[in-house]
Parts: structure tokens; C-alpha cells; sequence
């Protein structure tokens, strides 16, 4: 008789998410229609889900569900994840209670969907969603921390009625081959997760951002919630910060997340958590999240390189490679090493220049098992036109064969490099 394993349960998950992935032609094509129709056939598993804080934005949406999962856990409370994408195994995406989805769990919720689906066109991320959303209605928690893929207004996620809060971390340009390049057209797509009467809490905005946001506020009736205008964040010199609204001030600890910018982000899940349901704020300093200026100090790597530390950032936009910037002067003030690789989706010239001042040598590589992904070769050329000291590399051991051992090093570009190397590293998420 052969025994069940783990191995075979993983297996099952695969197999199934590949049959899942050949569903429909393109990856990517938002809309609504397709997923309230497959929840339907699923029983309408959104209208039983818990108490939900929905987040989308641009940067830092990630950061702000880790704030808010340490907050309502530090609290006592229990929480589930729904996050995106994944960077070593798709288990990350769904939580229950604190912990990963387990392979069995997962292979059979897939299944079900994919039994009840049969052979309709849907996304990937629309059949994934659904799936996730049929695993919270079935497991009771004290909240579910729901974040957006892309967009918000035709993303899947995007089908509930009244949720506990919405919460708009800072928008800049990105993904424009399906949001466009108009700030105030991206602003109006993740707005669409905005409901009547669900308070709404935003990070601080450019002027036509915030402009538009207050008007799509104002439209569906949802009480608007600026930083910077209806409260306010300020970081402290003891490394914490103080978050500032009418009639209370609350100072928080030092975030377990490191970066300037992590402040606003512990800021503003707090503000949202605290208006929905009162919390301590201790638990900012217990967030986790793998792959944002995260420091390798044990795995694989820190044998082959041994000299100075390695950290590891999934930033792959301009507005993120700003924040890392930020941040790894914070780390250490001299030059860096940098390994880098990228998709072929934007310019690789805009991420790299934020980084240009404080970048040493630079190593570029493809990233692997990703068809679209730059070149070595392309990611070196445009650092070169920048100036830097760049070369391409055909391994990752290769890379630091190139650089500099009195410097450290940040490895970035890519969230799927981000998951290519922690799988490399031996340190996966958990």
C-alpha cells in the first residue's frame, strides 16, 4: 500500500496549478465577470469571508499586510494572508491562521476549483483567487488581510461588499502596459476597491493622486483618510515612530522591517487597524517579510561569500529603488555591491539610477527558469550607459567572483530573483 507523502502532496499542488495556468491564453486580462462567475459555481465563498482589510497601491502594499498581521497577532487576534506574487512556492500566498497552506490542503482546494471550473477560460490569478477565497470561508479567523495583484478596480480580488477598511499605499507608475502612465488613471484603478461607508486609509500622495482619490472617495461615499492631512506619521530618535490623529497619539517601536520608509507603512496599517478595531502597537517590531531588504546571515550564500553581509530587496520600480537607496545608506554609508537582474517590462536604466550613487561594482544576471527576463548582457549594458561599474554574469557564484570584498553586497531588481535566490540560499519562506 503506498503511503501518502509530503513530497506527493507537493507534487499534486504543482501539477494542478499547471493545468490551472493553461486555463487561459493570456496571464494576464482584467476583468470581473469570469471571477463572480466561478464563485458562484463555488457557493459565493466572498460573502462568508472574515472581517477583511483590503489593501492595494503600488509600493509597499506587502509591507503593510506584514504590519498588519504582527499587529493583530501581537493583539491576540488571527489572521489570514492572501498576498502576491509568491517568491519560492505558491504556498505563500495563502495563510490560514498564521501558517502557510500546507501541500495536501492546497492540492485539494485546487482540485475542487479546477473540478468545478472544468473547462472554462479564466486567469491564473482569477482561479488562484477563487481557491483562496474558498479556503478563508472555511477556516474562522479574527480577520483576513486581502492584497491586490494589480490594479484594483478589475482585479480579482476586488469582489467584496463591505470590508473592514481599505487601506491605498503610495501609488507611482508601474505596470502601465495594462494601468496606463496616467498617475491619475492608475489612482482611479486602485480607488475601485473603495466601498460605501468602508473607511478608506491612504499613505501620503502626490497632489493629483491624493485629488483624485478624495474624489472617487467622495463618489462611492466612503469616509477618506489621508497621511499628511488627516493624521499624521513622523519617525522618532529612538528608530520607532509616533502616529499622530485627532483626539490620541500612539508611539510605536522601531519596525521589524528595516528602511526609512518603513515607518509610513507601520504608520498607516496602524492607523487602519486601531480605527477598525483598537490594538497595542508592540507588535510592529515582530513583522516579517521575506525578500524586502531582508539580511542573509545564514544559508548557502554566506559561505561563498564570507567577507561582508548579503542582503536581498525585491524593489523593481523606480519608486521602490528609491526607498532601497534610502534605506541601505541607513545600512551602511559607503559603496555597495550590487547583483542585480530584471524583467523585461520596464526600463531597467529607471530602477538602476536611484541606486547609481551609492553602487560599486555591479554584477547583472539573467534570472533563471524566467522567459522574461533581461539579459545578463542588456541589464549590464543600460548600468554602463549609467556610468557604473557593470558586468554581466553567467551564475550567481559568478557574480560574486566580481566584486569587492571590503563592500556589501544587495542583491535586487526582481521579486522573482528575490524567490530565485532565498531558493538558492536554502532559507525559504515559512
Amino acid at each position: 500500500m503506498h503511503t501518502i507523502t509530503m513530497a506527493d502532496s507537493a507534487k499534486r499542488a504543482e501539477k494542478a496549478l499547471a493545468r490551472l495556468a493553461a486555463l487561459h491564453p493570456k496571464l494576464i486580462d482584467l476583468g470581473l465577470e469570469r471571477s463572480f462567475a466561478l464563485l458562484q459555481k463555488l457557493g459565493d465563498p466572498h460573502l462568508r469571508l472574515p472581517p477583511t482589510i483590503h489593501v492595494a497601491g503600488t509600493n509597499g502594499k506587502g509591507s503593510v499586510i506584514a504590519f498588519l498581521r504582527a499587529l493583530a497577532e501581537g493583539a491576540g487576534s488571527t489572521a489570514h494572508v492572501y498576498s502576491s506574487p509568491h517568491l519560492c512556492r505558491f504556498n505563500e500566498r495563502i495563510r490560514l491562521t498564521g501558517r502557510l497552506i500546507d501541500d495536501a490542503a492546497l492540492a485539494d482546494l485546487l482540485e475542487e476549483v479546477e473540478s468545478v471550473n472544468g473547462p472554462q477560460q479564466v486567469t491564473f490569478f482569477e482561479v488562484t483567487t477563487a481557491a483562496a477565497m474558498l479556503a478563508f470561508s472555511r477556516h474562522p479567523a479574527d480577520l483576513l488581510l486581502l492584497e491586490t495583484g494589480l490594479g484594483g478596480a478589475l482585479d480579482s480580488t476586488n469582489v467584496l461588499t463591505a470590508p473592514l477598511a481599505t487601506i491605498i499605499t503610495p501609488i507611482a507608475r508601474d505596470h502601465e502596459h495594462f494601468l496606463g502612465t496616467s498617475l491619475t488613471g492608475i489612482a482611479e484603478q486602485k480607488a475601485g476597491i473603495m466601498r460605501p461607508g468602508t473607511p478608506c486609509f491612504s499613505a501620503a500622495q502626490s497632489p493629483e493622486v491624493a485629488t483624485t482619490l478624495q474624489a472617487c472617495a467622495d463618489k462611492v461615499g466612503a469616509p477618506f483618510y489621508l497621511a499628511g492631512r488627516d493624521f499624521e506619521i513622523s519617525p522618532q530618535r529612538d528608530g520607532g515612530g509616533c502616529l499622530t490623529m485627532p483626539g490620541a497619539t500612539i508611539y510605536f517601536p522601531r519596525p521589524g522591517l528595516a528602511g526609512p520608509h518603513q515607518i509610513d507603512n507601520a504608520g498607516l496599517a496602524l492607523m487602519a487597524l486601531n480605527c477598525a478595531r483598537p490594538c497595542a502597537p508592540d507588535g510592529i517590531a515582530n513583522a516579517i517579510w521575506p525578500g524586502r531588504v531582508q539580511k542573509l546571515d545564514s544559508g548557502t550564500l554566506a559561505t561563498i561569500w564570507p567577507y561582508q553581509p548579503i542582503w536581498l530587496d525585491g524593489a523593481h520600480n523606480a519608486h521602490g529603488a528609491t526607498a532601497l537607496a534610502a534605506t541601505l545608506r541607513t545600512i551602511h554609508d559607503g559603496k555597495w555591491n550590487v547583483i542585480c537582474g530584471a524583467l523585461n517590462t520596464r526600463d531597467p536604466a529607471e530602477f538602476l539610477a536611484p541606486l547609481r550613487p551609492l553602487a560599486g561594482r555591479v554584477a547583472c544576471l539573467t534570472i533563471p527558469d524566467q522567459d522574461a527576463s533581461l539579459s545578463a548582457r542588456e541589464m549590464s549594458g543600460a548600468a554602463k550607459h549609467l556610468g557604473l561599474a557593470a558586468s554581466p554574469a553567467v551564475t550567481l557564484a559568478a557574480c560574486f567572483d566580481l566584486l569587492d570584498q571590503t563592500a556589501p553586497v544587495i542583491i535586487c531588481g526582481s521579486l522573482y530573483l528575490a524567490g530565485h535566490i532565498l531558493i538558492q540560499n536554502k532559507t525559504l519562506p515559512d
